[in-house]
C-alpha cells in the first residue's frame, strides 16, 4: 500500500469538508464539533484555510491512489509551538500505522516551515486508541490546566521536537 503525506493544496478544500464530516459522522465522541453544526456551516473554517493557503495552519492529508484517506490540521501558535487538531484515519485504514505517518509528516512539516519547536494536542478520555497513538509517537501527558472545579475531559498532551 502506498501512502503519500502532503499538505492539502488549494483547490482540495471540497475533499477536506468531506472527510471531516465523515470524521465528525463516524467517531463523534472524539470531536468537540459535531457533525450537524459542520454540516449546516456553509464553509469551514479550515476550508478558507486551505483555499488561502495560510502559511501558520495547514492540513496535511494521508492518500491512497489519490483519494483522502486521513487528515491532521496543525496550527502555529505566536512562539515556538502549535496544535494539532483534527486527526483522522478511515476507519478502513486504521490499524495500518497511517496515523503515525501524518503525525510524523506534520512534525516534520511544522519543524522545517515554522521552526517550531513544541507540539501540543489534546485527546478525548474515551478515545483509547489515539492517546496510545500519540504516546507511541512521543507525545507526554502535562498536567491539565482545569479552571475551578470543571474537570476536564480530553488530555493535553505534548510532543518536543
Amino acid at each position: 500500500m502506498n501512502i503519500e503525506y502532503r499538505k492539502l493544496l488549494s483547490h482540495e478544500s471540497s475533499i477536506y469538508r468531506m472527510i471531516r464530516l465523515e470524521s465528525l459522522e463516524e467517531f463523534p465522541e472524539s470531536f468537540e464539533a459535531t457533525y450537524k453544526e459542520a454540516l449546516n456551516t456553509e464553509k469551514l473554517r479550515m476550508e478558507t484555510d486551505i483555499e488561502n493557503q495560510t502559511p501558520e495552519k495547514f492540513v496535511l492529508g494521508a492518500f491512497i491512489n489519490q483519494k483522502l484517506i486521513g487528515l491532521c490540521v496543525f496550527v502555529k501558535n505566536v512562539d515556538h509551538s502549535g496544535s494539532i487538531y483534527q486527526m483522522y484515519v478511515n476507519k478502513n485504514f486504521q490499524g495500518k500505522n497511517i496515523g503515525t505517518g501524518l503525525i510524523k509528516a506534520v512534525i516534520h512539516e511544522a519543524k522545517e516551515k515554522l521552526n517550531v519547536t513544541e507540539v501540543y494536542l489534546e485527546v478525548a478520555h474515551n478515545n483509547e486508541s489515539a492517546y496510545h497513538l500519540y504516546k507511541k509517537n512521543g507525545f507526554n501527558e502535562i498536567e491539565p490546566q482545569n479552571s475551578g472545579n470543571e474537570i476536564s475531559k480530553v488530555t493535553i498532551m505534548k510532543y518536543t521536537v
